[in-house]
């Protein structure tokens, strides 16, 4: 049993609403929790606010909807222009819609997509419309009359819009779109002259 003076000197001598605590050191978890938390907010602050390595929490989540936006647009089966337009800036999607281009398309519009028996796909005058989804829709029905048969039972929606892609990676996203002239298959086509 402790001797009663020993007791004493183990109680602080203030008194708070009569309440007195004793005068012993701290547990080591608890502090070693006060220092960690401590050496945790510092290393936190010189990451992200004083030498910015990382990206502050708000704006990493943003980045992380907006990926995660473009991943399930470009997963879904519904086309937009958006979606068309966020798939031309990805190079593996580019990289296959050239493959398919070279392979289908190449014999007609050239490797550079500049157009021989087809029209150029890489000036701003289009045929059938120059937007990202009118381009996927001449590729799936084709143009029989102009000698572009119909692509889509043979290259199926996700080939069409990696071509599409591949195309309008060609393409800046707000370019003007203009009507071309009538085009036929074998001829050069001639930039329209202002005024004519």
């Amino acid at each position: 049993m402790n001797n009663p003076s020993e007791e004493k000197e183990l109680i602080r001598p203030h008194s708070y609403d009569g309440i007195q605590e004793y005068d012993k050191r701290l547990p080591n978890w608890w502090l070693m929790t006060l220092w960690g938390a401590i050496a945790f907010a510092i290393g936190y602050w010189l990451y992200y606010q004083e030498f910015h390595f990382g990206h502050e929490p708000g704006l990493a989540v943003e980045i992380q909807m907006t990926e995660n936006r473009e991943r399930a647009s470009a997963k879904s089966s519904v086309l937009t222009n958006d979606s068309l337009w966020t798939l031309s800036r990805d190079q593996k999607t580019v990289d296959a819609g050239k493959a398919t281009f070279l392979a289908n398309c190449a014999s007609c519009h050239l490797p550079t997509l500049t157009g021989q028996i087809g029209p150029s796909l890489v000036d701003e005058y289009w045929l059938h419309g120059g937007t990202p989804l009118e381009v996927a829709n001449t590729i799936e029905k084709g143009e029989i009359e102009k000698g572009m048969p119909t692509w889509g039972p043979v290259l199926g929606q996700q080939k069409i819009t990696e071509v599409v892609a591949f195309i309008f990676s060609h393409h800046q996203r707000g370019e003007p779109i203009k009507q071309a002239p009538p085009w036929i298959p074998g001829q050069v086509m001639q930039t329209p002259v202002a005024g004519n």
